[in-house]
């Protein structure tokens, strides 16, 4: 039993995989602290090694599709928590890097690029890679991958100027969409550059890997009532990270549902600037809050105003802690008993928030006649991406 699904209607629903990964994401989060930590002074010496040679380094997120939204979820956090003096943080995926290099990567700037892939093999993240090393005097790599038979891998082991970190084994998601491999690759991504406090991060990563084992032995139940509403289109906002997280979030539910489902992210401040046009009887809104005092009196606020509404659909907020006035606004309040330990940021929670959104799209999946492991059967969008020419740049 996964969810409210017995095994048997996962099998039929051709559900099982998505299912699984979905549900295992609390012990690869424990996991991947764990390998972050066994690789700590690799990790160092690689960085450190770097820093010797040059006082400023520029570091840029990338990744394809989902995996470029792990760098645009953690980005606030990477720069607020380094040293823009020595660390100029950015998050650019791959299909901007390939399509227009030029704008993007500079001779003479120092240049780590951190590749996620969940294969390792897309042809952007390769040639991402490829044209970097071409482009920039002094470039270095930091592999993400879950595949220990990419070409990402294969190409790491040959170069002094790449380290390779290899996810555990069930961070490698089998079904379409990307779930497990997300969450442990931006958990990674995290801990390389907060492994100054690796140690008292164990507490964190327990507390989130108990909060998501949570959700999944007991928050079905409203979960399941969601995705009963006959809703037409989704909408995820949120703030600061949450802002990025809606991105991801939107897209599980436009993957899982073969795009029958027309969805929209947006800031909880920019949704009123047309966004906000989407809205109607048929649209669920689903408002990520803040944990942060200040930031999440503008995440209330939209949800006051969507409240008021005349022409509106259901409205859902996800909290880390209990709120009053948060659970009178809305249809649905999800909430975690206690989070107090992790202060007034939300980097860890998204780990826990995306899990909503991913169960919600699942469930809507099999209720709509999907087969989340493949619900793209006609090949029109695949596991990994087909049908990229990836042509010779010449400056």
């Amino acid at each position: 039993m996964i969810f409210s699904f017995s095994n048997e209607q996962l099998i039929e629903s051709g559900a099982v995989h998505t299912a699984q990964e979905i549900s295992r994401q609390p012990a690869v989060w424990v996991e991947t602290y764990h390998l972050i930590r066994s690789k700590t002074e690799e990790i160092d010496a690689f960085i450190k090694g770097i820093l010797a040679k040059h006082q400023q380094v520029r570091v840029i997120l990338s990744g394809a599709g989902t995996s470029s939204f792990i760098g645009h979820t953690i980005l606030p956090y990477l720069q607020k928590i380094t040293d823009g003096h020595v660390f100029s943080m950015e998050s650019i995926a791959t299909t901007d890097l390939v399509s227009n290099p030029g704008y993007f990567l500079k001779k003479n700037e120092p240049t780590i690029l951190i590749s996620f892939s969940r294969s390792g093999s897309s042809p952007e993240s390769v040639a991402s890679v490829e044209l970097t090393e071409q482009l920039v005097d002094n470039s270095y790599h930091i592999v993400l991958t879950c595949s220990p038979e990419a070409k990402l891998a294969k190409k790491a082991e040959a170069q002094t100027n790449t380290l390779l970190l290899l996810l555990p084994p069930d961070a490698n998601d089998q079904g379409f969409a990307m779930t497990a491999s997300f969450t442990s690759m931006m958990l990674a991504a995290l801990l390389i550059f907060d492994r100054n406090r690796l140690k008292e991060l164990e507490n964190v990563i327990e507390l989130i890997a108990k909060l998501g084992k949570n959700i999944i032995a007991e928050k079905g139940k409203q979960i399941d009532e969601i995705a009963k509403v006959p809703f037409k289109k989704i909408v995820y906002l949120g703030s600061g990270v949450f802002s990025r997280l809606a991105q991801e979030a939107a897209l599980k539910m436009l993957e899982l549902t073969g795009g029958d489902i027309p969805v929209s992210f947006d800031s909880s401040l920019g949704f009123r600037h047309g966004p906000k046009s989407i809205m109607d009887a048929d649209t669920l809104v689903v408002v990520f809050l803040s944990n942060h005092p200040y930031t999440r009196k503008y995440d209330l606020d939209i949800l006051r105003e969507i409240s008021k509404e005349e022409s509106k659909g259901k409205l859902v907020s996800i909290s880390g802690s209990y709120d009053e006035e948060a659970e009178k606004l809305c249809d649905w309040f999800l909430y975690h008993e206690d989070v107090s330990s992790l202060g007034e940021e939300d980097v860890y929670l998204t780990f826990v928030h995306v899990l909503y959104a991913q169960i919600l799209a699942l469930e809507k999946s099999m209720l709509l006649g999907f087969l989340p492991d493949n619900p793209s059967p006609s090949g029109s969008v695949n596991r990994v991406v087909q049908g990229v020419t990836i042509y010779k740049f010449e400056p």
